[in-house]
């Protein structure tokens, strides 16, 4: 029984070039780093994350994982605003961490909308719509770029969405053969159920601060 397991752990990096094995491994590593930064509250989380998401980019679109890569893309770009937004504001202060408002659930409404939208035209265009998980991947598309929206602003509900993603993603990445991946994903929705808990006391504190 063991043994199988092992099997089924290993058998995606027979077939995989040690190149894309060791990229994959720097970006389970940068990842994992990242969502600690996140935890608490720590800029870093946008550089570390960059280098991630720019190798999974690579990665997820050499695998036909198209969702995932305009993920990643949208990640990078958005990490680059957000690594700004947290240290600027119009008065120069810090973001404060807040619950989000119903203008911020409208906002991410839209977003999440036209996203998975924007993600069928892109896989219709290749011809790759064929599957559960290439919807499960248009899914979590959109569950993503709402969550990188919403972090970006220093929202508490940013982590439901890390949550619920997270929790589709990994059979998607098991299924695709990026085994790393997959038990990435599972210790990440470990680490943003703790990081929802986290930010939500630091908001409670600073709302009677």
């Amino acid at each position: 029984m063991t043994h199988d397991w092992i099997n089924f752990l290993l058998y995606p990096y027979y077939h995989n070039s040690f190149f894309h094995t060791i990229l994959e491994f720097i970006a389970v590593t940068f990842t994992i780093f990242s969502v600690f930064c996140a935890q608490k509250n720590n800029i870093w989380v946008y550089p570390i994350g960059i280098m991630s998401t720019m190798i999974y980019s690579y990665l997820t679109f050499n695998t036909s994982l198209y969702g995932d890569f305009i993920i990643n893309l949208y990640y990078t770009f958005m990490s680059f605003y957000g690594w700004y937004a947290w240290m600027y504001k119009k008065d120069k202060n810090k973001k404060s961490i807040t619950f989000c408002k119903p203008k911020d659930y409208f906002y991410t409404s839209v977003l999440f909308f036209f996203t998975c939208i924007f993600s069928m035209m892109v896989y219709c265009f290749y011809g790759k719509l064929k599957s559960h998980f290439d919807w499960m991947d248009i899914l979590t598309t959109g569950i993503y770029f709402s969550g990188m929206y919403q972090m970006s602003m220093k929202k508490v509900e940013n982590w439901i969405f890390w949550i619920v993603g997270n929790v589709i993603s990994v059979p998607i990445y098991f299924f695709k053969g990026f085994i790393l991946t997959g038990i990435l994903f599972i210790i990440l929705v470990i680490l943003a159920i703790i990081g929802f808990f986290i930010w939500k006391k630091k908001a409670i504190n600073q709302i009677f601060s």
